[in-house]
C-alpha cells in the first residue's frame, strides 16, 4: 500500500486556486470544518490557511467579528455554575447530617452499652 503524504518539495511545489481557497474559507467561516481538518486532508500549513482566510474571510470584508459563544451559551454557563454551587452546598449539608448522625449513635452505643451499628448491618 502506497503512502499518500507528500514530501515537503512536493508540497513546497503545489499551488491551490483561488476558488479553492475561497471554498475553504467559507467552510471554516460556516463551521462545517476546521483549520486543523483542512491542514491535515491537504497537508498545508496552519499559517497558510489563516492567510487564506485573512485574504478571502466575507466576515472580514464586512468589518463582523466571529463570535464562537453566543449570549444564550453564557446565560447556560452561568445558570450551571450557580446549579454546581447549589449541589456543592447540598453536598456539605448532608455530609454534616451523617457526621452529626454517627455522633449520635457513637454515644447511644456507649450509654447504652450495645453495638447499634453492628445490629443494624453497617460497616466502619
Amino acid at each position: 500500500m502506497k503512502s499518500t503524504t507528500l514530501t515537503r518539495g512536493e508540497r513546497q511545489n503545489r499551488h491551490f486556486s483561488e476558488s479553492f481557497k475561497v471554498k475553504k474559507v467559507q467552510e471554516i467561516e460556516r463551521g462545517i470544518t476546521r483549520i486543523s481538518e483542512i491542514c491535515k486532508e491537504y497537508e498545508v500549513s496552519d499559517t497558510s490557511v489563516r492567510k487564506w482566510i485573512l485574504k478571502y474571510s466575507t466576515m472580514k470584508k464586512k468589518a463582523e467579528r466571529l463570535i464562537v459563544e453566543s449570549q444564550s451559551d453564557t446565560q447556560k454557563i452561568l445558570d450551571l455554575k450557580k446549579q454546581i454551587a447549589e449541589l456543592e452546598r447540598l453536598l456539605g449539608q448532608k455530609q454534616i447530617q451523617l457526621e452529626f448522625k454517627d455522633t449520635m449513635i457513637e454515644i447511644a452505643e456507649e450509654m447504652y452499652k450495645i453495638d447499634i451499628k453492628k445490629k443494624l448491618g453497617t460497616k466502619e
